[in-house]
């Protein structure tokens, strides 16, 4: 055991590790030969999604002294999305370094990770396979449903057709703050298929949680069952040697690419598993989304894309039914190994799916033909991406006149002005929203509509940026195109009155300017001043990868492991 290095030593340094430990009333037998378990805790009371995690983690406690194993629960920086400004992605790799050095520098021999917000969920799985030790996901799970005068509201979702609702005259400030009351009702995280119920998908299909992690309210008291199951199975994890990088492969992650297709999932989901595989050395591109994802019909009928939320996902069957769905059409790899030990077919292969309306059938889809789709073009030359199932049919393949916007900013100013040269059939273009941009490439590609179109009933448009969008948003939205353009990329070239092709049949992105004329431009365009000078956010600025290559930072890519350091004294 790897903590026995600390714990197991009759000498000075024996004495100095254990002795501080016992002022908690700890007996000496909990340090002989037991395995030492970290619960790695993202509990913070600024993080609304993970307000029960105290809870979870005495669930783990419990699984890990039934299995005879040590447990010593320890925080790290907790993301949450609805309260950090500028943006949860900018700290979402500062919360990775944090996660692998604080397993690397205790004297751990495996890890319990307690994520549900959105960023803490890529957050810990990125700092965990650096440090690669013999590691669990436990998910807090969505909240319930959201319920406003007798129908069911999804988190974010709602909020976005809401507020548009308010701008256009259609509700009123009391009925905008009575559904604000009604929505988020339970602890957990978005209850649509917003990108924490997509990353808590993704920690299931590549086997790095128990099955059903997925999908269990936070509120259901077989959340705290699963916390307890994962307690034990850690300690036997441990015993195993069943490190991280064995569940962690390639053939996992094209398993959670296709399943990402088979939900409708978030496109956040995307620059997260880009980063994580990048953690473990596995050559993943935008590519393998496109390739692995392009024939996968969506199965799932939940917000943004549908009607249902987590809460019905998880009645009907949950993950484990999509999982089989997949694997019975040769779409799964079968033998990739999970954290109870046994593959995922084994886990899934006799899932039962109890409604059919919230759960598809292959042969009848929700929506055919429905993944992530990976555009290409002079626009977006290293790539960008659109979720085909929340988009507009009709607008899938459009040229348009670009109305632009240099920042977010510049948006906010002049979108509600009535005299804004725009027309429906135009596409907006939002410039230096991206990592280095914003910095953090922000939750702001989903822009909000011009208030003089809604009045007429418009409600969606095509949206270009090089930002990211929520999970729970929906629209004709394309997102991180890179280069961005703070770092140079042809976006920051596009000015008003450009004419672009958007084909997501053809997988093409194309500006309408010839080359010439493109080059004038970057011969005159000057980078914009970065916005920090100093600290974590110019570390991130001057070091941060782009969001084809999953945005991590330069330094953090790959593993190191777990070696024990020198000791303190």
């Amino acid at each position: 055991l790897r903590s026995q290095a600390w714990f197991g030593r009759q000498d000075k340094m024996g004495f100095y590790y254990r002795s501080f430990l016992k002022n908690s009333g700890f007996p000496q037998d909990q340090f002989e030969g037991r395995p030492v378990i970290g619960i790695c805790n993202t509990w913070s009371e600024l993080t609304p999604c993970n307000a029960h995690f105290r809870t979870i983690a005495e669930h783990v406690k419990y699984g890990v002294l039934d299995a005879g194993g040590f447990p010593l629960e320890f925080p790290v920086s907790s993301l949450g999305e609805v309260t950090m400004r500028p943006t949860a992605m900018l700290f979402r790799n500062l919360a990775a370094m944090d996660v692998e050095e604080a397993i690397r520098a205790h004297p751990l021999d495996g890890v319990v990770l307690l994520m549900g917000c959105d960023k803490t969920t890529p957050a810990l799985l990125m700092g965990a396979a650096s440090a690669d030790l013999p590691t669990i996901g436990v998910s807090g799970g969505p909240q319930l449903r959201g319920v406003y005068r007798g129908k069911y509201i999804g988190s974010g979702t709602n909020i976005i057709s809401m507020s548009e609702q308010l701008r256009a005259g259609e509700v009123t400030l009391q009925e905008f703050h009575e559904a604000e009351g009604g929505m988020n009702r339970s602890a957990g995280h978005c209850m649509t298929m917003g990108t924490g119920s997509t990353m808590a998908s993704m920690v299931e299909a590549m086997g790095v949680g128990l099955p059903e992690n997925a999908a269990i309210p936070a509120a259901d008291a077989r959340r705290n069952h699963l916390a307890r199951m994962a307690g034990r199975r850690i300690v036997e994890m441990v015993d195993e040697d069943l490190a991280l990088s064995k569940i962690l492969t390639r053939e996992s992650f094209e398993n959670a690419i296709r399943t990402l297709a088979a939900i409708g999932g978030s496109t956040n989901a995307v620059v997260h598993l880009l980063a994580i595989a990048g953690r473990m050395g596995i050559d993943l591109t935008l590519d393998d989304f496109d390739r692995l994802g392009r024939d996968i019909h969506c199965l799932v009928d939940l917000m943004p894309s549908g009607r249902f939320l987590m809460e019905d996902f998880y009645y009907a069957g949950g993950l484990p039914v999509v999982l089989r769905t997949l694997g019975e059409r040769g779409l799964l790899h079968k033998e990739a190994l999970t954290a109870n030990g046994k593959t995922l077919w084994e886990n899934v292969k006799d899932a039962p799916c109890w409604n059919r309306e919230v759960i598809t059938t292959f042969e009848e889809p929700f929506k055919p033909e429905a993944g992530i789709a990976i555009l290409r073009g002079n626009l977006a030359p290293n790539g960008a991406v659109i979720k085909p199932s929340a988009a507009s049919p009709e607008l899938m393949n459009h040229t348009g006149r670009a109305v632009v916007f240099e920042t977010i900013e510049d948006l906010h100013h002049r979108i509600d002005d009535d005299t804004l040269d725009i027309g429906e059939t135009c596409i907006m273009v939002l410039k230096n929203c991206g990592p280095k941009g914003y910095p953090g490439m922000a939750e702001v590609g989903n822009m909000p509509l011009p208030q003089k179109l809604l009045r007429k009933g418009v409600r969606d448009m095509i949206r270009i940026s090089d930002a990211r969008m929520s999970g729970t948003a929906y629209g004709t939205v394309v997102l991180h195109v890179a280069p961005e353009a703070a770092a140079g990329g042809p976006l920051a070239l596009v000015q008003n009155g450009d004419l672009i092709t958007l084909d997501v049949a053809a997988r093409s992105l194309h500006l309408h300017v010839e080359e010439a004329e493109l080059e004038r431009r970057r011969a005159a365009w000057t980078p914009p001043e970065p916005h920090a000078t100093r600290g974590y956010a110019k570390l991130y600025i001057d070091h941060v990868l782009q969001a084809d290559k999953g945005a991590d930072l330069d330094f953090l890519v790959g593993r190191t492991g777990s070696p024990v350091p020198r000791d303190n004294h």
